[in-house]
């Protein structure tokens, strides 16, 4: 069976099960007569079996999310007081996070993308006109000379092992604080998302030439790149999370704007919440690697670790991409 058969011959069965769940999720389980919780029981089985059809196939991704959100629904509906297993935690991250980004890659490209153009606004603005350093850059970066500071940290005299925690701490709880709000500014149809992605692009654009006209652009790229990598790799995929909430608003895709916004939002919360291990691993490169300077750690040997840093990171998030793939591959070699 072809799969746009399939669909038409399902469709009334997950269309009576959407409108049980609505009716449950509204008003709670009990306002479902006996029949209805079991046509609900039953309704729920047989999308399982549908949606594990569609997998098999590898069928639309639009009809594989739609069932998965679906069938996730009923189950939390029906097994509400299941607490979430280590197992489920370590399946979403090792196969969940990866899947949702193979389907939203498109999301989480303009989210760079557009993260990208802030950098090269601000970089090249600072450029034009140096004056704009005082709106663009932190203030404890103004006050510094970046070559008296890389003097100072080859020399040993840097800031205490507690005022270089007290600043990462700082960073980590602001950083996670932008990716909080590019993915709630979704609300805006994309437009504060935009913004917020933008505005954060021009600082770092702008800091890093400051450092780059004192003639220390490498040793600039060594200090951020470590963490700034699977940090800034978070804030993107947050503000993707935040375009998905968006397109809920503005493309419903032919549903009710109510149901569309919810059923993004689902995806949305996902790859918000995938961003906390970016967030962690970023943490903990942040208080070590990239606070050790040169001499100590060459800026050759810095950069090469944020270049195995990146290549890991992208690895596993689109890893969905190589399961896809292989998934293709034995529906081949079954059917063939």
């Amino acid at each position: 069976m072809e799969i746009a058969d399939f669909v038409d011959a399902k469709r009334p069965r997950w269309s009576a099960l959407e409108r049980l769940l609505d009716k449950a999720e509204a008003n709670g389980l009990k306002s479902l007569s006996l029949d209805e919780a079991r046509h609900l029981s039953r309704l729920y089985r047989a999308s399982s079996s549908d949606l594990l059809w569609v997998r098999a196939r590898s069928g639309s991704a639009d009809v594989s999310e739609y069932l998965n959100d679906l069938v996730g629904r009923a189950y939390a509906l029906t097994y509400p007081g299941r607490k979430a297993r280590l197992a489920d935690v370590i399946e979403f991250l090792s196969r969940g996070f990866p899947e949702i980004m193979r389907r939203e890659w498109r999301m989480y490209v303009a989210s760079l993308l557009i993260f990208c153009a802030g950098m090269g606004f601000g970089y090249v603005g600072m450029i034009f006109d140096p004056d704009a350093a005082h709106y663009l850059v932190p203030e404890e970066h103004l006050k510094l000379d970046p070559a008296k500071r890389a003097a100072d940290e080859a020399k040993g005299d840097t800031a205490s092992v507690g005022e270089q925690a007290a600043f990462s701490s700082f960073l980590f709880t602001h950083n996670i604080q932008v990716a909080f709000l590019a993915f709630a500014l979704g609300v805006t149809v994309g437009v504060g998302t935009a913004i917020m992605l933008f505005v954060n692009g021009v600082f770092l654009g702008a800091l890093a030439q400051v450092y780059t006209a004192k003639g220390m652009a490498g040793w600039f790229w060594a200090w951020i790149l470590p963490h700034g990598i699977p940090e800034i790799t978070a804030i993107c995929i947050a503000g993707a999370a935040g375009f998905v909430i968006a397109r809920g608003l503005a493309a419903p895709r032919g549903l009710p704007r109510r149901q569309s916004l919810r059923k993004e939002a689902v995806v949305a919360i996902k790859l918000l919440l995938g961003t906390l291990l970016l967030f962690v691993v970023a943490g903990c490169i942040e208080g070590t690697v990239s606070q050790i300077h040169p001499p100590k750690l060459s800026v050759a040997f810095k950069i090469s670790f944020a270049l195995v840093v990146a290549a890991g990171a992208y690895g596993y998030l689109f890893s969905g991409f190589v399961s896809e793939r292989v998934a293709q591959a034995r529906v081949g070699v079954v059917g063939g």
